[in-house]
């Protein structure tokens, strides 16, 4: 199969984070035989060149590709973002979030939400704890059999495929809307719900050749079942949708997949109920 990745944008701010983006970038396009684009939003006092320059380097000192862009922003910083990834056609996004920083949340608002709820291309997100490992060996996908989450197990079936990584198939069965007297019979549906869900992946990725695949169905609270599971497992990259059975068109503030990307110490790629491209 062709290269998943061709472009991978990672903007830069010269930050900690950001560096921890580059590595996961940089790690990336090495895999994927990509270019990668460092890109700097004019904002602040922050020295854009300088910032980009430094990707570059490393970059270079990997072998990959690099085009360097400081731009001004021009209104929010995530639409000049996501102007230059539509304009330079970049086939996936590597940022930072603010992790465990500050107030030890992810921050409603900001650069990185913004971008994960409008991007029409993958982003993956990391933050100053995440570990990048450039061996990409097991990939997780959970699935809650939304329009989103199929979308994800797509993008995460093609990204065993190219890698030969294993895919773990996982459904959490969120015990936190049980009725107070634990009843056996609901939890015995949504568990029936669960594996439904996990069998149409198990097919999709079978029928598609993947070598290794591993399911389970969960339970707890569903963030921290994935959390945890794919730190028990030690898996290199969390795929997710961003729009789950809510029916809302958007990024939602507590969601599942917002705080696995706030709380993972894994990459975690999102992506929206869009077809790949």
């Amino acid at each position: 199969m062709s290269a998943m990745y061709d472009t991978i944008l990672v903007p830069t701010d010269g930050s900690n984070v950001a560096a921890v983006a580059v590595d996961a970038a940089i790690d990336l396009a090495r895999r994927f035989d990509a270019d990668v684009h460092a890109l700097s939003v004019r904002e602040s006092d922050v020295d854009g060149e300088r910032a980009t320059a430094a990707v570059a380097d490393r970059a270079e000192a990997a072998g990959i590709g690099a085009v360097t862009a400081v731009v001004d922003a021009d209104g929010p910083v995530y639409r000049a973002i996501l102007s230059y990834a539509d304009d330079h056609d970049v086939d996936c996004l590597v940022m930072g979030t603010h992790g465990r920083t500050g107030l030890d949340r992810f921050v409603l608002g900001s650069v990185a939400e913004r971008t994960l709820r409008e991007s029409p291309v993958p982003v993956v997100t990391v933050h100053e704890e995440t570990v990048v490992d450039r061996d990409l060996d097991a990939v997780l996908v959970p699935t809650d059999g939304s329009a989103g989450a199929d979308a994800a197990a797509a993008h995460a079936v093609d990204l065993a495929l190219a890698t030969g990584a294993a895919l773990h198939v996982v459904h959490v069965v969120d015990v936190t809307v049980l009725p107070s007297d634990g009843s056996g019979a609901v939890l015995g549906e949504l568990q029936a719900a669960g594996r439904q869900a996990i069998d149409s992946v198990v097919d999709r990725a079978e029928a598609a050749g993947v070598s290794t695949i591993r399911a389970s169905v969960l339970s707890g609270a569903p963030y921290q079942a994935i959390v945890d599971y794919a730190d028990a497992e030690a898996v290199d990259f969390v795929v997710m949708g961003t729009h789950g059975r809510t029916g809302i068109n958007r990024f939602l503030l507590g969601s599942v997949t917002e705080r696995v990307v706030r709380l993972s110490d894994r990459p975690v790629l999102t992506l929206g109920d869009r077809p790949d491209s």
